[in-house]
């Protein structure tokens, strides 16, 4: 067995998105569950700049950032079920839609994080960016983003899951896809997340959900009776 840790927390998507890389690959790994209100030694060692998860450590050198992470998996263990395609190009396109996927997450956490015309504002660039992810990222009939099969940039989207998720269940947000139909994306959510390792490993919904709620609380406190 090869030496490979994963520092995580049960209910980060940054972290799930490492365990499906992991998993989809086979590769066999010691899970530790940190407590971010107590960091272990371990944690602020390998990851002294940002001190968070996910952080993967093998053979002894440790990398964090999880679609990083994710790419040093794929560099690592090429040949066990390959999350990037060989042609150059279409690698870069996986690259572009990861990218692009990391570029909604400032849009969720403002949608979220705030109310009134910030939030409205937030939340038509966040339409407008799923426009562009209906219209360009999964046209041509594609199941997944690289095509048939779930790869690099259908990880990197796992996230918007999640926050569809939080938006129809926490007060105060809405669920975009109900303000707008999405058939081909709606079509992915359904198919990526019935992809069994990825429906065997998501985030502890409840506990995040919980986490969420317990700060929008701290945000917007209710007003006194």
């Amino acid at each position: 067995m090869e030496d490979v840790k994963l520092h995580s927390i049960a209910i980060s998507i940054f972290c799930s998105r490492v365990i499906w890389a992991l998993k989809l690959k086979g590769i066999k790994y010691e899970y530790i569950e940190e407590d971010l209100q107590n960091k272990s030694e371990n944690l602020l060692k390998y990851n002294p700049v940002y001190k968070k998860v996910p952080v993967l450590v093998h053979g002894g050198k440790a990398i964090s950032e999880s679609m990083i992470i994710v790419e040093y998996i794929e560099e690592t263990w090429p040949d066990k079920y390959p999350l990037l395609p060989k042609d150059p190009y279409e690698r870069s396109v996986a690259r572009f839609w990861a990218k692009f996927a990391s570029d909604m997450d400032p849009l969720f956490t403002r949608y979220f994080c705030t109310r009134g015309e910030v939030q409205d504002q937030a939340m038509k660039e966040i339409l407008g960016m799923l426009r562009s992810v209906e219209e360009h990222g999964l046209g041509d009939g594609r199941k997944f983003f690289g095509g048939e099969i779930l790869g690099f940039a259908d990880i990197a989207f796992g996230r918007l899951v999640l926050m569809i998720n939080g938006m129809t269940d926490i007060p105060g947000l809405s669920n975009p896809l109900e303000a707008e139909k999405f058939p081909r994306l709606e079509s992915w959510i359904k198919r990526f997340s019935e992809v069994p390792i990825i429906k065997e490993n998501q985030p502890n919904y409840d506990g995040w959900l919980a986490y969420a709620k317990r700060n929008l609380q701290n945000l917007f406190p209710s007003p006194s009776a």
